[in-house]
Parts: C-alpha cells; structure tokens; sequence
C-alpha cells in the first residue's frame, strides 16, 4: 500500500491591517474565504479600530490576528512614511531613544488588546523592524513580562527560498537581526516560526505574481509564514498600491491541490500548528 502524502501546514499571513480601507476589505474577504490564517495589525494608523470592529467576529481559534509593530510611522495621516535608513541607524549603534521605544511597544500592545479583548496571537513588524537591535530586546522582554504563561509567537525572517531572484533581498532582511532574534526569543521559551516566504521586490504584472506564488508554496513547510500585503483599492500615496491589487487577486485564485512541492498543503494559524506540535 502506498504510503500518503505528508500534510504541510502553512500560515498565510497578510501584512498592514489597519493601513487603509481598502487592505482591511482584502483581509477581511480572504480571511472568510479562508485563503489567509492570519493578519498582523498596524494599531497606530487611521482605520485600525473600524477594522478591529469587523476582526473580531473572525474565530481566534481558526484564524491569527497579530500585532504589526509599527516604528515608521507617517508624522501626520496621509503622509509619506519616513526612509528606514535612520531607524537602522539609530538601533545599530545604539543611539536610539530606548525608553520611546519601550514606550511604543507597550503602547501598541495594549492598543491591541483594547479593541480586540484579548493578546495579539503573534508580533512582527512592519518593515521587519521587530528585529532591530535594541527593539528586539525590549520586544522579547515586554512579551516575556506581560504574556509570561501563554506568550504569542514572534515571526522570524529565516529565508525559506534558497533560489530565485529574490534570494538576496530575503537574506538582507533576515541579516538586519533575524537570528539575534529567534536567540533571544528562545531563551525566554517565546515561539518563532520556522521560515518567512513572500519576500519581493513589488514588481511584476499578475502572471509573475502567481508564479511566485505558486513557488512560495512548492517550497513551503510545516512552520512557516507566507506573508503577502493584500488590498482591494490603491490608497494615495501608497508605492506598493498596483502590487497589493495584483496579490489580492492572485489569492482570490489560491489553489493549493496544485502546489507542487513534497506532500498536501493546508492553511493553518501558526498558534494552531504550534499547538499541535
């Protein structure tokens, strides 16, 4: 008799809740349609608590909703977001102001559990900045001290593509700190995900990005996140606008039977498999 396929479980994961209108009604939709498991939320930006609203009625047993450590944030609504450059800076040397950023880690956690009633399932940050130096110690700390019996997972940035054109930009990102972080985040016993898929440059017509999906898939394993940044309407002023209208539609069309890759996939919230596990 023929052995079954393995099963992979895998976390999709949209990025940006909260940004605008528009990302909130991509969510929303995929989420109810189950082509996602998971959103992290931006808690400091203009539509956040009308999209809590409606998150809150999805069943935190089958689907993440997450904190997305915002530390970029526009001076004022509808501007442009400052260059990361600074921030990188300032953690990298060590010259950031620590008790302001202490200060808006807990700020933003608790704006979380205020609209929602409960603790994020998981934190990572937007533009990756949860892994900094000097954030990722103060992050590990905080979730230790306030979720100390059940603490929510924290996304690692371990590139899960060893190939392909995007290869370099991944590494980038996880070299910013992503091992200092899944480090110090198991010596407090804080879950990690295993490997980040969906990193890309934001180029390509709607062909490219199904292809990318479809590889993201085939190399996917049991552990990992796939994040993507979905949004049914180009807010202004947004320069990923006609790559978050091309990655909602390619996940409307998600079909995973056809993944390719070693064994069944299934879409799963991380805490669920980590859970299990």
């Amino acid at each position: 008799m023929a052995m079954s396929e393995p099963l992979r479980y895998l976390c999709i994961c949209a990025d940006d809740f909260g940004m605008s209108a528009g990302i909130n009604s991509a969510v929303l939709d995929l989420a109810e349609q189950g082509r996602i498991s998971a959103t992290s939320a931006m808690v400091r930006r203009e539509v956040w608590l009308a999209g809590a609203r409606m998150l809150r009625r999805l069943d935190p047993a089958r689907f993440d909703a997450g904190l997305h450590l915002d530390l970029t944030r526009p001076a004022h609504a509808g501007g442009a977001e400052p260059g990361l450059g600074g921030l990188i800076a300032r953690t990298y040397t060590r010259t950031v102001f620590a008790p302001g950023v202490q200060a808006d880690i807990r700020d933003q956690l608790t704006r979380f559990e205020d609209a929602m009633g409960r603790a994020p399932a998981f934190v990572d940050g937007h533009r990756h900045v949860h892994q900094f130096p000097v954030v990722r110690e103060l992050l590990v700390e905080e979730i230790a001290r306030r979720y100390a019996g059940s603490p929510p997972w924290i996304r690692s940035t371990a590139p899960g593509l060893r190939q392909g054109p995007d290869r370099l930009k991944a590494r980038i990102i996880h070299s910013l700190g992503g091992s200092r972080l899944n480090a110090l985040a198991a010596k407090r016993g804080i879950p990690t995900s295993s490997r980040l898929l969906g990193v890309y440059d934001f180029s390509g017509d709607i062909e490219q990005h199904e292809r990318r999906l479809s590889d993201w898939l085939s190399a996917c394993r049991t552990g990992d996140v796939l994040m993507c940044h979905p949004s049914a309407g180009i807010a202004p002023g947004d320069p990923h606008g006609g790559a978050r209208l091309r990655e909602y539609t390619a996940l409307l069309g998600l079909r995973l039977e056809a993944a390719g890759g070693s064994g069944r996939i299934e879409l799963a919230p991380l805490s669920q498999t980590l859970r299990q596990a």
